[in-house]
């Protein structure tokens, strides 16, 4: 009788521990949501905030048919806009996964830039950014980047599409590219992880703890099937370039150092220096 006793109220409190550990996961895991949703979204708005007050964005040349869109991801309604030649042939698509503090607004310039040379493209908000609906998420991020990725290839049937992920949305291209199979996976300003992104941010690593362990591409991006460009500018001061090397590293992809380029200029300063290696690959 007292061995079945003590064989219970072992194993009540074998549970009472695992219960207990699941309760202090979950709520680590609702903390670190938190602060990514919190930490994304008021340092995204205050960078988009400071731009708009410079004047820095939003400024096209009218070049190529820009269209508007609203695109169904899950429950929210995610603003994009699409930008095809004028009057040449698509000759290639891409779909371009922006940084934190930017919006569809910054990279006007960038797609006309990309239309002249026979490139439709689409830029979208993720949830929560800008016109789109709802909050921002990481699994949010990439359910965008399909339901984008989905809309660009209706948009452009028959054409090769390929996917762009900058700064931020480096790491948001790198998890969903195996699933969406792209031509083509260029990521421009990478980082290896998204830790280390937020400590070159300024998050002190004594906070490692509250800082969402997500978005690991140097891991995820092994034996990926889809060929891999990484373009990282050798005068960014945000990511250095060892980072883009790691990641070329780790996929066996491709990686090009432009000379000059700073960590936005690829859309802050769109020109046929910072895009030549994108085009010239994409164009295949």
């Amino acid at each position: 009788m007292s061995g079945r006793s003590g064989s219970s109220i072992s194993t009540r409190t074998k549970r009472a521990g695992e219960l207990g550990e699941g309760i202090g996961v979950t709520f680590t895991a609702r903390m670190q949501h938190a602060v990514f949703t919190a930490g994304v979204s008021l340092i995204g708005g205050i960078l988009v905030a400071r731009d708009r007050l410079l004047g820095r964005i939003g400024h096209g040349r009218g070049v190529g048919a820009v269209t508007r869109l609203s695109i169904a991801s899950g429950e929210n309604r995610l603003d994009a806009v699409l930008v095809k030649p004028a009057s040449a042939e698509v000759r290639a698509a891409l779909l371009i996964c922006h940084g934190i503090g930017e919006t569809v607004d910054h990279w006007i310039r960038a797609q006309e830039l990309l239309a002249e040379n026979g490139v439709a493209s689409l830029v979208f908000n993720y949830a929560g950014c800008g016109r789109s609906t709802g909050w921002i998420s990481a699994d949010g991020c990439e359910r965008d980047a399909a339901a984008a990725f989905e809309a660009l290839q209706q948009a452009v049937p028959g054409v090769r599409v390929s996917l762009l992920g900058f700064s931020l949305g480096s790491g948001v291209a790198a998890a969903v590219a195996q699933r969406l199979a792209p031509a083509r996976l260029v990521l421009c300003a990478g980082y290896p992880a998204f830790r280390e992104a937020a400590y070159r941010f300024g998050v002190p690593r004594a906070l490692c703890g509250v800082v969402p362990d997500l978005w690991r591409s140097e891991a995820t991006l092994a034996g990926c099937s889809v060929p891999v460009l990484v373009v990282h500018g050798d005068r960014d001061r945000l990511f250095p370039v060892e980072m883009g090397e790691r990641l070329a590293r780790a996929s066996g992809g491709e990686l090009v150092v432009v000379p000059g380029m700073r960590h936005d200029d690829l859309h802050a300063r769109p020109c046929d220096a910072f895009w030549g290696e994108i085009l010239r690959r994409i164009l295949v």
